[in-house]
């Protein structure tokens, strides 16, 4: 690329208070393929737990200061499905009775992009030059998350990275497109569907010999992981960024 192309992070509250090693293998990997990234310290949550609650009310003014935040000509890039889709597919149905608030998310919302549809759709990179040979074979399965997927579209797209990725094999699980039951406050809610859910999931993931279940999105990865914690499979829970960030 001749003209980088500008950015700006979104961290999203679960990596930022829990797994902040994801938002830097993001920032390094976007980095790496030329992007001129930068971080606005004011961001806070996009509003989705209050959104999926029930609290509209407490969603707005987080929604407004996403908008403030991001507001400009610079692409968003976050680590996960799930934040994308509040901003580009539920801010119009949370925000539908402020014609001026809505117009703003709508203008904002085109610029925010998942992860690996970045790199992919914007950036149109689909074979990521790696070049860390030392890390060795790895296989792999992958996780399609839910709003990644059936929100967004975002499918391919990391599919293709991993396929692109040397000494990465991946291996398809039975029913990767199958939610993993955590769908935030869906596993406090229906703890026993949830439960059976993931276990559903953990069958899966078995059933590869995979050394690291890969997906796009923390939510997911948390509730996979500390299944597979409690049930003793030896199997890393891990973001795509820190795939692909070890490998380049």
């Amino acid at each position: 690329m001749t003209d980088a192309v500008r950015a700006s992070l979104f961290a999203t509250c679960i990596v930022d208070q829990f797994y902040p090693e994801v938002g830097e293998s993001t920032a390094r990997v976007l980095e790496k393929l030329g992007v001129d990234l930068d971080f606005p310290s004011k961001q806070t949550c996009c509003g989705q737990p209050a959104f999926n609650s029930g609290f509209w009310n407490d969603a707005k003014p987080l929604a407004k200061r996403f908008l403030e935040v991001f507001e400009g000509d610079r692409y968003v890039v976050a680590p996960s499905g799930s934040c994308v889709s509040m901003v580009r597919v539920y801010y119009e149905q949370l925000l539908r009775d402020d014609p001026e608030l809505r117009a703003r998310a709508q203008a904002v919302s085109s610029r925010v992009y998942e992860f690996t549809e970045f790199i992919v759709d914007v950036l149109g990179v689909t074979d990521v030059p790696a070049v860390n040979a030392s890390a060795g074979m790895k296989r792999v399965t992958y996780h399609g998350s839910c709003h990644a997927k059936r929100e967004l579209g975002v499918d391919s797209q990391p599919r293709a990275l991993l396929a692109s990725l040397p000494g990465v094999e991946t291996v398809e699980m039975p029913g990767s497109e199958v939610c993993c039951g955590f769908g935030g406050t869906f596993a406090v809610k229906y703890p026993e569907i949830s439960g059976a859910m993931l276990n559903d999931k953990i069958e899966g993931i078995r059933a590869t010999n995979a050394e690291s279940v890969v997906a796009c999105d923390m939510g997911c990865l948390m509730h996979i992981g500390g299944g597979m914690d409690r049930q003793d499979v030896p199997v890393k829970a891990t973001h795509i960024s820190q795939l692909i960030d070890e490998l380049i």
